[in-house]
């Protein structure tokens, strides 16, 4: 963090910190809009998720479930890799028009459904053998009601992968204001794995984004905003656009470099049966 003394450079950053008011504009067009250019909607390098990717080892033809499946990256790659079939479920309708057009692309064959559907809401009539929700845990409010759902989802010795922040050291008050966080919102790495554990689930991997990683996910938003804000200047939700990616940014450099942390964990179900056939 950079402590200015100016005070009219003090000034514009409270501003731009203070949390943004309520949503005017669709929330889904901002994501939409700032993702554009992103392979995946989290910290994580497309590296990392093919290394993680090569780990999983399904056996071809798998069945994979994606609550909050995004651009539909992940499905993508494992359609590639092993030919899975399942289910992506994304609330977001620019997000599921993007994730199935990626999968027509790029592995027209595959079988994998995409629904535009809350995924609290989604009900299977069956179980999977991966069941991921990366970076969505607020669907179920909080990781472990994340995992616990996952888990009922998830055939008996089948994997559940979920994204997840963790806090890196005690957040500051003015971050968790600024952001509207309580402070309770995240847990630790090890409290991330911990919470597997007394679900009933194993902890198999982890994978934890560094610096880099958050770095170009974050600034990326900036460089398509910016682009956005050039080739369309009169959208009329481009204030609320900028001021949004505005306050992200300075929250980020500020504090959240220095205090969140990210990571995908991968546990396995070994429990028994879940109720689906």
């Amino acid at each position: 963090m950079v402590n200015n003394k100016d005070n009219n450079s003090s000034n514009t950053q409270q501003e731009t910190t203070e949390s943004p008011s309520e949503w005017k504009m669709d929330r889904w067009k901002y994501y939409d809009v700032t993702h554009k250019r992103h392979m995946v909607c989290n910290p994580m390098s497309v590296a990392k998720l093919d290394d993680l990717i090569e780990l999983l080892a399904l056996n071809p033809g798998a069945t994979v479930l994606d609550i909050a499946c995004g651009l539909g990256e992940m499905l993508t790659r494992l359609a590639e890799r092993y030919g899975v079939s399942g289910v992506g479920v994304d609330l977001s309708p620019y997000f599921v028009a993007d994730a199935r057009h990626k999968l027509k692309e790029r592995v027209p064959e595959a079988g994998i459904e995409i629904l535009n559907m809350g995924g609290a809401d989604y009900r299977p009539d069956r179980s999977f053998d991966l069941a991921m929700c990366i970076g969505a845990s607020w669907v179920y409010q909080g990781h472990r009601g994340t995992l616990r759902a996952l888990k009922s989802m998830t055939n008996p010795g089948g994997l559940v992968l979920v994204g997840e922040p963790f806090w890196l050291k005690e957040p500051e008050e003015a971050y968790l204001l600024a952001e509207n966080h309580p402070r309770d919102i995240f847990g630790t790495h090890y409290g991330n794995v911990l919470v597997g554990e007394e679900e009933g689930l194993v902890p198999l991997y982890t994978v934890v984004s560094n610096q880099d990683d958050w770095n170009g996910y974050e600034a990326l938003q900036w460089h398509t905003a910016e682009k956005y804000a050039r080739e369309k200047p009169d959208d009329p939700d481009l204030p609320e656009i900028m001021l949004r990616v505005a306050h992200s940014r300075a929250s980020y450099l500020r504090w959240g470099r220095d205090t969140l942390g990210w990571a995908l964990y991968l546990f396995r179900n070994e429990g028994g049966h879940n109720g689906f056939s």
